[in-house]
């Protein structure tokens, strides 16, 4: 819904403005046009009161009293400002930081607690002895006075937003109150009931005078006061905010005096009421003071503009809300808005790419909004004053104390996201390439060189816009990147040959070299890294289809379709760089280096605190029972778990065609095993797989196609080993033992799904259009497999020894502690090949949990003790899961070394 908003505004006598800002009286009054002609919704604009710095600042005027009617004054002309209502609440990102911060803070005393005993004790101590100086008398006042106020100050606070009609306000800070008055009693019910006696400690004493009841880990009262305060703004006005302190100080010292509480119990009451404060702000959403179009018309007067109109443009980058604003004599405005929330949005992706990338290409956000506003503006004429094409700034103010406006000269246009491929043509792109080179022999980067940011004033002119998040006096590498940001952006809608020759006509092909190392996804901003994934999954789909129905059609041969979607594939920066060598051949190929935290470093300090933690928590001494293990079986399992790596090697290599080194092929098994810890054991182990055959010098689609395949005969090979093992355990036990029952009873159960799926024509066209696309590449690598019926035998048989050397495993571990008395080795396979699969089907890394359950459950039901079972299932992960992780670490970090993963 779009509303209207109306200002009646009597000018005066009008006059040039000789200070920068011009005085006249503005009336603001309630007034509804009739909107049902045009069906939109009328909003009368009225100023709000000036209510402290949440409210945005209001022009000079004569105060009205406060109890009778405002004068009548002389009717003025209207101004509409056409904009979407703007939601009564907003989610700011700020109050989710501070409710974060709040979490580690109190995480942190805990922590404290636990580990700095003597230090907590000793402060105690202190605080005790220095207490027994000071006169009971004055303690018992100043208890007495700081409970008092502490409650009186909060009391007075929502009658002074009462007054004023501010009573969401108050509603908030009591719904917070609230809140942290269940909070602590959850804190204090977990201390006294089951938190460590270190923490239970450092939290609560016996008070003076020999009473037994412990004092409250958190203050009742004083928490939910301090939630209170800080939900209802307090913070933001100087004296309330000092008010607040003083008692919350006076009352603190009060209780620690009196014995009443401990240091850590004050500091973490503090943070249980600032957390929950802004965690209940960020859910339920502050009142909404961004300023609106009305109050960008009264600065606009303020600083000496006579504006008519204005109307909400499509955002800036970043958020920054646009306004184009008519006047009554001078040219169409374009005004951005700048705001804290505006400047909040975005944090943690900031946060992100400046700690993985380097200063040099990350651009460092402004602190303040006065940093933000000066930012621009210097930006802005810095880039008037080079010469190059960009609108021109011709005013800033301060728009109240949490917002700014910048004022330009609007640019009629379209961006180039707005333009159709045809009509972007070399001369539009040139002009571009000439504005970027002027603002670069002035040392000014523009860093956000996308669509959006090139405006296309006619078929020969283009106009550089959004420069808010430039740089001046940048170094050679940022300038570096914008040129191959906008490389990228022209290849991107109109290939990389047209846009790699009119760069290299306007700068020449040695800047254009220079661009090269730059051109790597990461250095590019984050649509452009969006649109290239696009781009190139949309190429390849498209080449799959194309060739699927070639080839049926008899028009290509299997290989030709197979280069055709390789071809298809190839990422967009390759291709820029392969115009680039064509042009310049001494290029620098080898990309700069722009990263200063890689993502699988992450990942691997996460993966390996997560083993360490896990391995830690989940298994524990006293569940192996080493004492009453037979370290004979052991040595068997543990012999197993080490062949299974040689199979698992033997099940790829018999499914790829070409030469795979034997044992680098082992090594990448082994270093699945770490890969698992992040990831299900299925999707890390085909993709760890996908990347090593690719890295190998096999084609994308005939890696993906052999990986493919060795998956889909792996499959079935566990399906007919259970089936078999199935019969066999039947008829060793008279049909007796349940797991035969489970086993046709689950071939059963797959047959009827194969049936619902055959009947429902959506789910048939779903799992059709899956296979296809599955078997389009594994057909063709499993009829050249046939050829070599060694590779089918060693693919097969390592299917088969892969299975075998975990079962071997299971069995070993069972008999370790005495369990293999009570079932076969044939049951074992069942339970393996039922209970993994089962436990495996959950998402969790390496299906730690749900795969212990399943196996402990399966082999209690085939007849093995639980005091047997339990202790095999973890010495059988421990082998197969844990005990790897190590070698699979360095394993990992090897073949990274050779570019070999």
């Amino acid at each position: 819904m779009t509303g209207t908003a109306e200002l009646n505004v009597d000018e005066g006598p009008r006059r040039p403005a000789t200070d920068g800002s011009a005085e006249r009286p503005v009336d603001l009054r309630n007034r509804v046009r009739d909107a049902h002609h045009t069906g939109e919704a009328t909003v009368a604009a009225q100023l709000p009161p000036d209510d402290g710095p949440d409210r945005p600042d209001t022009p000079d005027r004569p105060p009205e009293p406060d109890d009778g009617p405002p004068a009548e004054e002389p009717a003025g002309e209207y101004l509409a400002v056409d904009e979407p209502l703007l939601a009564p609440r907003a989610h700011r990102p700020s109050d989710l930081l501070k409710f974060l911060g709040g979490l580690f803070l109190i995480i942190l005393v805990f922590v404290l607690a636990q580990v700095a005993v003597s230090t907590t004790t000793g402060i105690e101590k202190d605080i005790t002895v220095n207490a027994d100086r000071i006169p009971g008398v004055l303690s018992k006042i100043s208890a007495l006075v700081s409970s008092i106020a502490v409650l009186t100050v909060p009391l007075a606070f929502a009658v002074e937003r009462l007054i004023k009609r501010d009573g969401l306000r108050v509603a908030d800070g009591v719904l917070a109150s609230v809140l942290a008055y269940g909070v602590s009693l959850g804190v204090d019910w977990w201390v006294a009931a089951s938190a460590p006696e270190e923490i239970r400690n450092a939290l609560t004493q016996f008070p003076p005078g020999g009473g037994e009841t412990l004092t409250d880990p958190v203050h009742g009262y004083l928490a939910p006061v301090i939630a209170y305060m800080t939900a209802v703004g307090m913070s933001s006005r100087p004296r309330w905010r000092v008010a607040l302190w003083v008692v919350v100080i006076l009352s603190g010292a009060a209780e620690l005096i009196n014995g009443n509480t401990t240091p850590l119990s004050l500091v973490l009451t503090v943070l249980i009421g600032w957390s929950v404060a802004y965690g209940t702000l960020y859910a339920i959403g502050s009142p909404n003071i961004r300023p609106t179009g009305q109050h960008l018309m009264i600065g606009l007067r303020k600083v000496g503009f006579v504006p008519s109109a204005a109307h909400l443009a499509p955002p800036a980058p970043g958020g920054t809300r646009r306004y184009l604003v008519t006047q009554q004599t001078g040219p169409l405005l374009d005004v951005h808005i700048i705001d804290r929330e505006q400047q909040a949005s975005g944090f943690f992706y900031r946060a992100w790419r400046r700690l993985r990338l380097r200063s040099v290409a990350v651009r460092r956000s402004p602190q303040s909004l006065r940093q933000a506003l000066e930012q621009e503006a210097l930006i802005a004429y810095a880039a008037a004053a080079s010469g190059a094409r960009a609108p021109q700034l011709v005013a800033t103010s301060e728009l109240g104390p949490d917002a700014a406006i910048l004022v330009y000269e609007n640019v009629a246009g379209r961006t180039l996201d707005d333009l159709a491929d045809e009509e972007v043509t070399d001369a539009v792109m040139a002009s571009f390439w000439a504005s970027v080179s002027t603002l670069h022999e002035r040392r000014i980067a523009h860093r956000r060189l996308t669509g959006e940011s090139l405006l296309v004033v006619d078929e020969r002119t283009g106009c550089l816009v959004n420069l808010s998040g430039g740089d001046i006096a940048a170094g050679d590498l940022t300038l570096r990147i914008d040129v191959a940001q906008l490389l990228t952006t022209f290849a991107l809608r109109i290939g990389p040959e047209r846009a790699v020759a009119v760069a290299t006509d306007v700068l020449g092909p040695t800047r254009i070299a220079e661009a090269l190392p730059l051109l790597q996804p990461v250095g590019l901003s984050r649509q452009t890294r969006g649109d290239l994934q696009r781009m190139t999954k949309e190429r390849k789909t498209a080449a799959q289809a194309l060739a699927l129905k070639q080839v049926a059609a008899g028009e290509r041969t299997q290989q030709q379709a197979e280069e055709d979607i390789a071809q298809a594939g190839e990422d967009l920066l390759a291709r820029i760089r392969a115009q680039i060598l064509q042009i310049a051949p001494e290029a620098p190929l080898a990309p700069a280096k722009l990263e200063r935290l890689k993502p699988k470093t992450l990942i691997m300090v996460v993966a390996l605190t997560f083993a360490a933690y896990l391995a830690l928590t989940t298994i524990r001494p006293d569940q192996f029972k080493v004492s009453q293990m037979n370290w004979a079986w052991a040595s068997v399992a543990l012999a197993a778990s080490a062949s299974s790596y040689v199979a698992a090697a033997m099940s790829l290599t018999g499914f790829v065609p070409e030469k795979l080194p034997f044992w680098r092929t082992v090594a990448a098994q082994l270093a699945g095993s770490f890969v698992k810890l992040v990831a299900p054991a299925a999707v890390g182990g085909i993709a760890l797989n996908t990347r090593y055959l690719q890295k190998a010098g096999i084609r994308p689609v005939q890696a993906v196609a052999s990986v493919g395949a060795s998956q889909l005969a792996g499959l079935g090979g566990h399906l007919m080993l259970l089936f078999a093992f199935g019969l066999i355990t039947g008829s060793q036990t008279n049909g007796d033992l349940g797991a035969s029952r489970a086993v046709i009873i689950g071939v059963l159960s797959a047959a009827v799904l194969a049936l619902v799926v055959a009947a429902v024509a959506p789910l048939r066209r779903f799992v059709v259009t899956r296979v296809r696309s599955l078997l389009f590449g594994v057909i063709p690598r499993m009829l050249d497999l046939m050829q070599t019926p060694r590779k089918l035998v060693t693919g097969f048989g390592g299917i088969l020894l892969l299975t075998l050397s975990f079962t071997a495993c299971l069995d070993a571990s069972v008999h370790a502690f005495g369990g293999g008395a009570n079932v076969t080795y044939a049951a074992v396979a069942v339970v393996f090949l039922t209970a993994n699969a089962a436990g495996s089907a959950v998402p969790t890394p390496g299906g730690i949990g749900p795969v212990e359950i399943a196996l402990i459950t399966a082999l209690t039901v085939a007849g093995v003790p639980a005091t047997a079972a339990t202790p095999a299932v973890f010495l059988y992960r421990l082998l197969t899961f844990w005990l790897p992780v190590l070698p699979g670490w360095i394993a990992y970090n090897i073949l990274q070394r050779k570019n070999a993963l």
